[in-house]
């Protein structure tokens, strides 16, 4: 069998010495499409950013590529081949769009591979080939979504973990979100996925687990996890 990706193994981790991970264990394969969900609050975007190496576990392990990650600052997990695209887009906003993709791809310094890796996003989302020369604060919320999830992908990321990317978004956009991820996806790119729309990430994921007051309560394959009568009353309102 492929050996995991990425596993976080039992780990803890918290702000200014609260706990808000309660011994979390994970495994991402090479290849999938892994979801995250759970309610406001949960400790989704805790775990994402102690996987980034934005916060540092208190105890357990973190593993990726057959590495010991646990404790690498945020620029190494990147070097390694993990990009982490944050709630909030934390876009340039004075900076072009091209400018924002530049500043994604900073781990090269190849003039020749930042203009491959530009091509290569630019036929992901043409919009922003267009838009290339526009300043970013003026672009709407669905094109900065993009702009973010592109920028991530300068990086050339093995894994690519994005953080509630439908959040501020109308319905009819979020969809598109979803159709946009599973594009990444299909062109070859690791994504794992947090959200609070528990419906339509399972609906695009290979694999699901469900987070709770920092803690794993559910998990499994995603269209089980769907059509599960625990998670359909607690988190999607049927």
């Amino acid at each position: 069998m492929t050996p995991p990706l990425l596993t976080v193994d039992n780990i803890c981790c918290g702000y200014d010495g609260v706990p808000v991970i309660h011994g979390v264990s994970i495994k991402v394969f090479p290849g999938e499409l892994v979801a995250i969900v759970g309610t406001n609050g949960a400790g989704k975007t805790t775990l994402m950013k102690t996987i980034a190496g934005l916060i540092q576990p208190t105890s357990g392990k973190i593993t990726f590529r057959d590495e010991e990650i646990s404790g690498f600052a945020g620029h190494k997990t990147v070097q390694r081949g993990i990009s982490y695209v944050p709630e909030g887009r934390r876009l340039f906003g004075k900076l072009s769009v091209r400018e924002n993709l530049e500043l994604g791809a900073y781990v090269t310094s190849d003039k020749g591979e930042i203009n491959a890796r530009l091509d290569e996003v630019f036929s992901l989302f043409p919009i922003l080939k267009s838009r290339a020369d526009q300043m970013t604060e003026t672009m709407s919320g669905g094109e900065q979504q993009m702009l973010a999830i592109a920028r991530g992908l300068m990086s050339k990321p093995t894994l690519l973990m994005l953080d509630e990317m439908s959040l501020g978004l109308m319905p009819s956009l979020v969809e598109k979100m979803m159709e946009t991820i599973q594009t990444v996806h299909e062109r070859g790119t690791t994504v794992l996925l947090v959200e609070q729309m528990v419906q339509e990430a399972l609906e695009v994921a290979h694999r699901g687990y469900v987070i709770q007051t920092g803690r794993i309560v559910i998990s499994g394959d995603a269209g089980d996890l769907l059509n599960s009568d625990e998670v359909r009353q607690a988190y999607m309102g049927m």
